[in-house]
């Protein structure tokens, strides 16, 4: 059982490293995936005899390997595939018997994904499941869809990628720019994804961003996407109080926040304006820093977020915007122009967003509009994930029932 056990948390830190090395070479999505899911098949039957290996992501890649191997053998592999056969022969062996870190060629997978050939709304997701292992139920849940459309959709894609003979080549260096926003997100989605968890897939995605710097250092939305995620994490202690209950952002101990996560983003949100190329991570980040400045000023500057927000729309607009918007206007001027900008937001737009119902609630209740702000709770406890955030909300919604 404990053997199980390991093979699962390998299989959750390990298998975009593990299927990125592998598709850099074999360039075939579906036969790498297939590949890799033999692989640990036979590291269930085979570790809990033999004992879990020292390098278990070595001995994935041979295992998988092998299996490439066999089928290329079946479908008699052309000559001009057997160097890359070879070379992955010689790769495996040296990581097996070195003391060579593993590669992580997950930013090269990313890269991949971003094929003109595949559909650009398709990307993120795509990157998403196979680089980072994120299952379809969460991806859904970031963009804000149905696990089983979400799941329909993704494998649609791979289809697609198997039936087009899709072959994963790098972009050309002047390509890269137009194919990094897909990559942004990406991170950015793997990043709120992690929000909720222990960290884990969090940390992976600002990780992913110093790679991606390194790889690309000229570009400042990667500096604004850096300094969002890490003006985030330095508040992540403060979401919730010695209890476990959550806090808002706007009441939370600033004495809390990470003073050196928050410096390190200001230093990239910086870096970034030093470009003069302003993009919508950067808007986002600026947002952020306004929020970080209340440790030191006392207040938070609503009215410099709602303009950020304006800025962004227009350059970037959706529902996360839009409520942003929503909240900041409510804040700086008064509640019922915030509950007239969300109204305006199109239904279909946010029937399972958590964050418009939420706020909802809460401007409803500081309007007494009573049948509004619970039903509006009500919806918003639904769509909560996490159990302290729903005991928030439920307290909230509590209070509305006391007072009338």
């Amino acid at each position: 059982m404990y053997t199980n056990q390991v093979i699962e948390e390998i299989a959750r830190d390990a298998y975009g490293r593990v299927l990125s090395y592998l598709i850099v070479n074999w360039r075939d999505l579906q036969a790498v995936e297939d590949a890799i899911g033999d692989a640990f098949l036979a590291a269930l039957e085979t570790w809990p005899k033999a004992g879990v290996p020292d390098k278990p992501e070595a001995w994935l890649v041979t295992a998988a390997r092998r299996k490439l191997i066999d089928r290329a053998r079946r479908n008699r592999v052309s000559e001009s595939a057997l160097p890359t056969i070879v070379a992955m022969s010689e790769d495996t062996q040296r990581l097996t018997s070195s003391s060579t870190a593993f590669p992580d060629e997950r930013l090269r997978m990313m890269f991949l994904c971003t094929h003109p050939a595949i559909d650009p709304v398709m990307r993120t997701p795509l990157m998403l499941q196979s680089v980072l292992g994120i299952d379809a139920a969460r991806i859904a849940s970031a963009f804000i869809t149905k696990p089983s459309t979400m799941s329909q959709r993704l494998t649609r894609i791979k289809a697609s990628i198997r039936a087009e003979r899709l072959i994963f080549e790098m972009p050309d260096e002047e390509e890269i720019p137009d194919r990094l926003d897909s990559v942004l997100e990406t991170i950015y989605a793997a990043y709120g994804s992690g929000w909720d968890d222990r960290g884990s897939l969090a940390e992976e995605a600002i990780y992913l961003g110093k790679l991606l710097l390194r790889f690309a250092p000229r570009e400042p939305e990667i500096y604004g996407l850096l300094a969002l995620m890490l003006h985030c994490e330095a508040r992540r202690k403060a979401r919730h109080d010695e209890e476990g209950n959550y806090v808002p952002l706007s009441e939370q101990d600033c004495t809390r926040w990470d003073i050196d996560l928050t410096m390190e983003a200001e230093s990239y949100l910086h870096a970034a304006s030093r470009a003069g190329r302003i993009g919508r991570f950067q808007l986002m980040a600026a947002i952020q820093s306004v929020h970080a400045h209340r440790s030191s000023s006392g207040r938070t500057h609503w009215e410099a977020i709602a303009q950020l927000y304006e800025g962004l729309i227009r350059m970037h607009p959706g529902v996360g915007a839009w409520v942003g918007r929503a909240a900041a206007v409510a804040e700086a001027y008064e509640p019922e122009s915030g509950i007239v900008l969300l109204e305006a937001i199109p239904p279909a737009e946010v029937v399972n967003y958590q964050p418009y119902w939420a706020l909802a609630g809460h401007l409803y209740k500081r309007t007494n509009r009573v049948e509004d702000a619970l039903s509006a709770y009500s919806r918003a406890i639904g769509l909560s994930v996490d159990v302290s955030v729903r005991q928030f909300l439920s307290r909230q919604a509590s209070e509305i029932e006391v007072r009338h």
